[in-house]
C-alpha cells in the first residue's frame, strides 16, 4: 500500500508540473476546425461514452454515414444546425507529456472578432485550409491576425488530404504559397503538416497513407513545441488585483497585494517600485494558497507582501526599479473593432481597460484602415466597422502604465468598452506610448 501511495503522489507531482499549451484552431468555413479538435479528443481517449453515443446518436438522426466528431465542439443549436462555428468553444484535454486548452474559433468573416477573442491568449495557432482549395480570403486573414495577435508558433495543417488521393504536390503547393504569404508578416515559427481530420491521418501518429511526409503528427508537434522561451521573464509586471487585508476584528496584521503575473519572475527579498506612486521597497513574501513560495513568474496567480507600507490599489503595478513600463497618456495602438452596433470614430469616448486599471478615453486620431487581404493602409478611412482593424491614437483621462505589444502581450493588450452599455466593443495592441 505504500508503495502505490508514493506512486500516486509522485503521479500528481509530475502532473502538477506538466506545462499547459493553449492553442486555438482558425481556417474558413468547412475546413474541418471542429472535426480536427473532435479527432484529438476521440484519438486522445478523453471523451465520456456518453458525450461519444450522444454525439453517434445526433449523427445518425442527421443522416451521417459517419460519427461527427464535429458534433464535440459546435455545441450550439444554431452550429449544429447549419454544421458551422458561431462562438468559441473551449475543450480540454491532456496527454502524458502535457496539457491542452483549445479553443475552436469561427470561420466565417462576420465572426472575426471571435477569432480574435480565441486566440488572444493562445500560445500557438493552428491554420486549417481545404487541400481542394487551396488558400482562401479567411486563410490569409486569419495569418494576419494570428501574426498581429503575436501568437508565438503557427502551424498549417492542410486538410481532407483524403479527397485529393493524398497528393505531395497538392500539399507542397499550399505550403509554399503559404509560406511566402507568411514571410509578409512577422511569424516566428511556421510548421506545415498534411492531414485528414476525417480519417485520422497524422493526427495522433504517422499515416502509412502519407509516405512521402517526413515530419512529426500534429499531436506529437503540440508535445514538444517549446514555449518556455514565449514567456518574458525579463520585465517584472504584477498588475495589483485586489487588496487583501484581515477583518478588523482579527489579530492578525496583514496586507497583501494579490494578482497574476504577467511577465517576469518575483523572489522575496527582490527590490520593486510601486507604480504610479513611484516608491521603492522590497518583497517580504509571496503567498499562494498552499502556503509561501521561493518565486513566482508567469501566469500564477500570487499574494505579494511588502516590507514598507505604502498606499497601493487596484490597478497599481510592481516592477522593478530599472526596469519599468512606460507611464503614458497618448498611446498608439491597432485596433480590432468589435461592435456591430457603432463604428468606432474619431472623437468617440470609450473606457480603456488596461490590465487591472480601467479609465476614460478618446480617440484623438485613426492613422488608417488596414485591408487584411492585401495588407494595404486607407488613409482616408473615417472609421472602423465590425471586424475592422485599424491603427488609432488615445488619449486617457489617467495615465495606463503600458508596453508594446510585441514586447509584453499582456500590458501591451487592452480592451475598448462603451460608457453607456457597459459592452466590449474592441481589443486594441500598443505599437507605442508617449
Amino acid at each position: 500500500m505504500t508503495v502505490l501511495a508514493d506512486d500516486t503522489a509522485a503521479a500528481a507531482t509530475g502532473a502538477n508540473r506538466m506545462d499547459i499549451l493553449r492553442f486555438a484552431t482558425a481556417g474558413s468555413v468547412d475546413d474541418g476546425k471542429s472535426t480536427l479538435i473532435g479527432r484529438l479528443l476521440f484519438d486522445t481517449k478523453t471523451i465520456f461514452i456518453d458525450q461519444l453515443e450522444a454525439v453517434e446518436a445526433v449523427s445518425a438522426a442527421r443522416g451521417d454515414e459517419y460519427t461527427n466528431l464535429a458534433l464535440l465542439t459546435d455545441g450550439l443549436r444554431a452550429e449544429r444546425e447549419q454544421g458551422i462555428t458561431i462562438d468559441v468553444a473551449y475543450r480540454y484535454f491532456a496527454t502524458p507529456r502535457r496539457k491542452f486548452i483549445i479553443g475552436d474559433t469561427p470561420g466565417h468573416i462576420q465572426y472575426t472578432r471571435n477569432m480574435v477573442t480565441g486566440a488572444s491568449t493562445a500560445d500557438l495557432a493552428i491554420i486549417l485550409v481545404d487541400a481542394r482549395k487551396g488558400l482562401v480570403e479567411q486563410s490569409r486573414r486569419h495569418a494576419f491576425l494570428t501574426s498581429l495577435l503575436r501568437v508565438p508558433h503557427l502551424v498549417l495543417c492542410v486538410n481532407k488530404m483524403d479527397l485529393v488521393d493524398y497528393s505531395q504536390q497538392a500539399f507542397e503547393t499550399i505550403a509554399d504559397e503559404f509560406a511566402l504569404f507568411a514571410a509578409k508578416l512577422d511569424v516566428p515559427d511556421l510548421t506545415a503538416i498534411p492531414i485528414s481530420a476525417l480519417h485520422g491521418d497524422n493526427i495522433v501518429s504517422r499515416s502509412d497513407t502519407m509516405p512521402w511526409y517526413e515530419g512529426p503528427s500534429l499531436l506529437h508537434h503540440l508535445e514538444h513545441v517549446h514555449i518556455g522561451s514565449d514567456r518574458n521573464l525579463v520585465d517584472v509586471r504584477f498588475p495589483v488585483q485586489y487588496v487583501i487585508r484581515p477583518q478588523s476584528t482579527s489579530a492578525i496584521d496583514y496586507r497583501g497585494y494579490a494578482g497574476q503575473v504577467a511577465s517576469g519572475v518575483l523572489k522575496p527579498g527582490d527590490e520593486v517600485l510601486v507604480l504610479p506612486g513611484g516608491l521603492t521597497t522590497t518583497i517580504a513574501s509571496i503567498d499562494t494558497f498552499d502556503g509561501p513560495i521561493a518565486e513566482a513568474f508567469p501566469p500564477m496567480s500570487v499574494t505579494v507582501r511588502l516590507a514598507d507600507e505604502i498606499d497601493i490599489s487596484r490597478g497599481d503595478m510592481i516592477c522593478r526599479p530599472h526596469n519599468a513600463p512606460t507611464v503614458a497618456q497618448d498611446i498608439e495602438a491597432m485596433i480590432c473593432w468589435m461592435d456591430e452596433t457603432a463604428p468606432l470614430k474619431v472623437g468617440g469616448k470609450y473606457t480603456i481597460k488596461h490590465t487591472t486599471r480601467s479609465v476614460r478615453g478618446i480617440v484623438k486620431n485613426l492613422h488608417y484602415r488596414l485591408d487584411i487581404n492585401t495588407l494595404h493602409r486607407d488613409e482616408k478611412a473615417p472609421d472602423l466597422e465590425l471586424n475592422e482593424i485599424g491603427r488609432v491614437r488615445l488619449r486617457t483621462t489617467q495615465p495606463l502604465l503600458v508596453d508594446e505589444y510585441r514586447r509584453n502581450r499582456t500590458t501591451g493588450g487592452f480592451i475598448v468598452i462603451d460608457e453607456v452599455t457597459n459592452r466590449t466593443v474592441g481589443a486594441g495592441m500598443i505599437i507605442e506610448a508617449q
